[in-house]
């Protein structure tokens, strides 16, 4: 195996790979150091690559290879994004106004480790994690593999570019309202939002974004993501579950967004979402139309929770006078929240799950879409200010926060190329606990369609 198809091959065949003897972690970080020092000033994935020390790691990692230990990461190289900690470095958030380096890892970095995974570097990050675009001040535009003139999404931009371009075998994500989900569909990825509390997210983000946010891998294929969630929540199911037949599934497909988001769902997507249901049917799955009801508070509880968990985050940074000036206006927008406001949208939030759990009754899964357009391009919002960049990314994106809100675990799918050669996507959702339903779903979609056999052309 050549060191490219070795940096393509994903998580699960590496960790097999080095389990095996077949190939080194000292080769494989290699190869991939190698990579990152071709591809990053082009795509500029990272905010920092700890290249000496994953060598270390590596060394180390084969040491205890050879000594007959095995850890589910064993050797891996797996990127970190930059909204979790790891001890003493900084946690940037993408902002110039963070603070000094950390004192402990996030609960999530200290699993990874234990699970012999090498943490090659943080990935870039829009300004506390707001946008589904990753450019900023500090550190500059993250650019996506498939096209340069494009974002990669956000807010797991960095992570989502890392993975596309075969700069690591897993990325670790994080997903308030889509910050997975939107990278893994302009990336051409398979990402996933596990189930509320299935990945931990002490010690800082303990009620992110209001009970909103949540952490999950982005990966090439369906089995990395599921090592991935082994390994970061020790239960030893995931992977069992991506490798079992998910037998006929009864699958909803579902188009309309939240009433009052002002949804532009484009004619290629809807387009890969019908062929997505063809192909369902072609796998024995029941598949038929049926609309998810998400009532009218729905899209209204998702923008009240994100709004203000912008204001919260905010007054945690060290220097919030050093914020951009359009994260000011997002934050001054969340400070407009009032309190009794967040507690009703909390308070809604069982009502709002039971009234879009209801498709569940019919079905074991739906359908629905991922991003409603192509990737934004570069720069297509730098000179806005936030009121107007949030309405204009919302119509692109509504799909996604609901299943934030209300904690149900939700994953996006490559599903081709478009017109212009970018990646399209869908979505697949379930009731909470259905992970590895959805899971074992996904696995069998990419054994039909073999996704991650198209490479994105500025990182072949």
């Amino acid at each position: 195996m050549d060191a490219t198809d070795l940096c393509y091959a994903g998580a699960a065949r590496q960790a097999q790979l080095i389990a095996d003897g077949e190939v080194s972690s000292r080769e494989l970080v290699q190869a991939t150091l190698d990579r990152i020092e071709r591809l990053q000033p082009e795509l500029n994935a990272y905010r920092i690559v700890y290249a000496e020390r994953a060598l270390v790691q590596a060394d180390q990692a084969d040491s205890r290879r050879r000594a007959g230990e095995r850890r589910p990461l064993l050797g891996v190289p797996v990127a970190i994004k930059d909204d979790a900690d790891i001890a003493g470095e900084v946690t940037a958030w993408g902002s110039e106004a963070h603070g000094g380096p950390k004192e402990q890892d996030s609960e999530v970095v200290t699993r990874l480790r234990q699970a012999g995974a090498i943490l090659i570097g943080k990935t870039n990050v829009p300004e506390l994690t707001i946008w589904p675009f990753t450019e900023t001040r500090a550190f500059g535009i993250t650019r996506n593999p498939w096209s340069r003139e494009h974002t990669p999404g956000g807010s797991s931009g960095g992570s989502g570019a890392a993975v596309a371009a075969g700069l690591c075998g897993v990325a670790l994500g994080s997903d308030g309202a889509g910050s997975i989900r939107i990278p893994a569909s302009f990336c051409g990825l398979f990402g996933i939002k596990p189930t509320r509390d299935t990945i931990s997210l002490a010690p800082d983000h303990i009620d992110g974004w209001n009970g909103m946010n949540h952490y999950g891998p982005l990966a090439r294929h369906v089995a990395d993501a599921a090592l991935f969630l082994d390994a970061a929540t020790r239960r030893e199911e995931f992977a069992a579950a991506a490798a079992q037949p998910p037998g006929k599934l009864r699958i909803a497909v579902s188009y309309k967004a939240p009433p009052g988001a002002i949804a532009r769902l484009g004619g290629e997507q809807r387009a890969a979402i019908e062929q997505m249901a063809e192909q369902l049917r072609a796998l024995g799955h029941e598949v038929f139309e049926r609309e998810i009801t998400y009532g009218g508070k729905a899209f209204g509880n998702v923008l009240v929770r994100y709004l203000r968990g912008i204001e919260q985050d905010a007054r945690t940074m060290a220097h919030p006078e050093r914020l951009e000036p359009r994260t000011r206006g997002m934050v001054r927008m969340g400070r407009m929240i009032p309190p009794p406001l967040l507690r009703r949208a909390r308070k809604d939030e069982e009502a709002i799950a039971r009234k879009m759990g209801a498709i569940f009754e019919h079905a074991d899964a739906v359908l629905l879409p991922a991003a409603g357009g192509p990737p934004f391009r570069v720069g297509q919002f730098a000179k806005r200010g936030a009121f107007l960049t949030l309405n204009m990314v919302a119509s692109r994106v509504p799909w996604f926060g609901p299943f934030n809100a209300t904690g149900m675990p939700a994953a996006v799918l490559p599903a081709g190329l478009d017109s212009g050669g970018l990646p399209l996507a869908v979505q697949i959702a379930g009731p909470r606990g259905a992970d590895g339903t959805l899971l074992a779903l996904a696995a069998q979609v990419e054994a039909a369609r073999d996704w991650a056999a198209q490479r994105p052309p500025l990182a072949a």
